[in-house]
């Protein structure tokens, strides 16, 4: 399990806000309760923390759970008195900090973990009646606009690398919600989802080419372009990074506790 590049987390942070389906937020800051205690998994450098807290009660409380202590620093800083900071293996669900918590929170972590670890993590959710706010999973859509003819290529390339082993075992990837859903409902619980896809556009234009590139070396690595035709594409969406548009298919997920078994 590796960790983030802070550059890339602060890159990306608010493009990630900015998606959030409105409907799903509004209705988690409902279910956090009047004093919420907040478990945030993977907290990164607590992107989560920075766009929920403001929308909270003054009384709450929050658990920062990541395996990277510098990671956890970097959340740490600026946040409500009383946060939390735990180190932790999130591969030890019975280990996870959830005990008094109101609400457990994650973004783009889920479409990391494979279904054998998002089920065990299920059925603990469902016996502990936690409602689950979970932002930016990966759904395995991409546009660009202009088109190039190895964008299909490259979609591919960086779907079947999101099901590689993350840490977890072989990845949900582009399947993590549809799995979530599923895993969930079986324990009996309430699920909504909601389209928050990245909108990306001239503005963006450095997200536009991190991003870019990430398809590029999943692409490279499998085998499915040479480095040459990599290189064409990049310096293609380079050419039209400010004058294009790239969008990122994501969903939210809202559990509710009070509709679990």
């Amino acid at each position: 399990m590796s960790g983030f590049d802070p550059g890339w987390l602060a890159l990306r942070e608010p493009a990630d806000h900015a998606a959030r389906a409105p409907s799903l937020f509004a209705e988690t800051v409902a279910a956090a309760g009047d004093r919420p205690t907040v478990v945030d998994l993977g907290c990164g450098t607590g992107s989560n923390l920075r766009a929920l807290a403001p929308r909270l009660p003054p009384a709450q409380r929050w658990r920062l759970v990541d395996h990277d202590p510098a990671l956890l620093a970097l959340a740490a800083a600026g946040a409500p008195e009383g946060t939390e900071r735990i180190a932790a293996d999130l591969r030890d669900i019975d280990a996870l900090p959830l005990d008094g918590a109101t609400l457990v929170t994650a973004a783009a972590l889920f479409d990391l973990v494979s279904a054998a670890w998002f089920d065990r993590f299920a059925k603990r959710l469902a016996a502990a009646r936690l409602p689950l706010y979970a932002v930016l999973t990966y759904d395995g859509n991409t546009t660009w606009t202009p088109a190039h003819p190895l964008d299909p290529v490259m979609i591919r390339a960086l779907n079947d690398h999101q099901r590689t082993d993350k840490g977890f075992g072989p990845a949900l990837g582009p399947d993590a919600t549809v799995h979530m859903r599923q895993s969930l409902e079986s324990y009996g619980c309430e699920v909504r989802t909601a389209d928050s896809p990245w909108t990306l556009t001239g503005a963006d234009a450095a997200l536009v080419m991190a991003t870019s590139a990430g398809y590029a070396r999943s692409a490279v690595e499998l085998g499915a372009v040479s480095v040459a035709e990599a290189e064409a594409w990049l310096a293609f969406r380079r050419a039209t990074a400010v004058s294009g548009e790239m969008l990122v298919g994501h969903t939210d997920l809202l559990v509710f506790p009070g509709h679990c078994c």
